[in-house]
């Protein structure tokens, strides 16, 4: 679909010729890829390897070929906070670099990134750590924004118009992908450990800055990712508090009503009692008597409760 030789094409079709140094990106379902690599000896258990998509994360080589297996995080197309790892294939051999992944879209963006930092003069060696630092540069870009939105998630837990139900679920795919990203990237690290000390002395010699710089990133990420899980955890504490509260006050605010018509009840059901002499039902005054009596106690329960700031 795109490759590079002296400049980004883009190409229908991709025809790999044996005697050029190549850079392709392409899906993983080309045809034409799969059968030029098995024509060339490449594995039957790296070809499993990559149609498979639950395969982990991974690096494996023969005379030939490298292999490196990587995530990439895509956003879910209805929560923002929510990112599924989808797997992206870097093969390396002597004068080919491939990339493969499921996603059209996911490609053109790599290609287009790397084509701001590529050069016809820079090595396989240095394009495979371009593009495995354009995949952690990505993921550190998802980790700042899931930052900024757990601030705004914090602001949102104390405004009155809070919809408890929109906080959880956003504070639950933020865990979510938070916890994957974590995970992830300390097999990545791994990953880039071993690709490392798997290239020539001369290449890892000239590249030991870059791949220390992409290691730091890496360690970032795991850092930070920890870091962001306990905050959600102590944002959704925090929810559970002030819900909890809220349920308090209104559950004060109740019996703060009951309280002050308790003694109210308890002089109708006085009056409700079927005695034949009651004196103050002959009494001119009694009924109104009764409301005045009724509504200085319920105005001075009230006043006491204000006080209290039970309501």
């Amino acid at each position: 679909m795109y490759i590079f030789s002296d400049r980004l094409q883009k190409k229908d079709e991709i025809v790999l010729d044996d005697d050029k140094t190549q850079i392709v990106f392409t899906t993983i379902d080309n045809r034409e890829i799969l059968d030029w690599l098995e024509r060339h000896s490449f594995p039957e258990s790296f070809i499993e390897d990559i149609t498979n998509e639950d395969q982990s994360v991974t690096y494996e080589e023969n005379n030939d070929f490298k292999l490196t297996i990587l995530k990439y995080f895509q956003q879910d197309p209805e929560d923002n906070l929510l990112f599924h790892s989808r797997n992206v294939v870097i093969i390396l051999s002597e004068n080919k670099f491939i990339f493969l992944a499921k996603e059209r879209k996911l490609i053109k963006t790599i290609t287009n990134t790397l084509y701001k930092r590529y050069k016809p003069t820079d090595s396989l060696e240095y394009i495979m750590y371009s593009v495995i630092d354009i995949l952690v540069d990505h993921t550190m870009g998802i980790v700042d924004m899931i930052d900024e939105r757990l601030e705004e998630l914090e602001d949102r837990i104390f405004d009155q118009t809070l919809d408890e139900q929109e906080v959880q679920k956003n504070l639950y795919f933020a865990r979510r992908t938070l916890n994957r990203i974590g995970k992830i990237s300390v097999q990545h690290n791994d990953i880039v450990n071993k690709i490392i000390n798997h290239f020539p002395t001369d290449i890892r010699r000239k590249l030991q800055y870059e791949f220390i710089d992409l290691k730091e990133h890496l360690s970032f990420l795991i850092n930070e990712s920890k870091t962001y899980l306990d905050r959600t955890g102590y944002l959704q504490t925090l929810l559970m508090g002030f819900l909890s509260n809220r349920m308090n006050q209104a559950m004060q605010r109740l019996a703060a009503i009951s309280l002050i018509f308790l003694p109210l009840t308890f002089i109708v059901g006085n009056y409700g009692m079927n005695f034949k002499y009651m004196p103050e039902l002959d009494w001119q005054y009694g009924y109104i008597s009764v409301w005045l009596l009724n509504l200085g106690i319920a105005y001075i329960i009230f006043k006491w409760l204000r006080k209290k700031r039970w309501i």
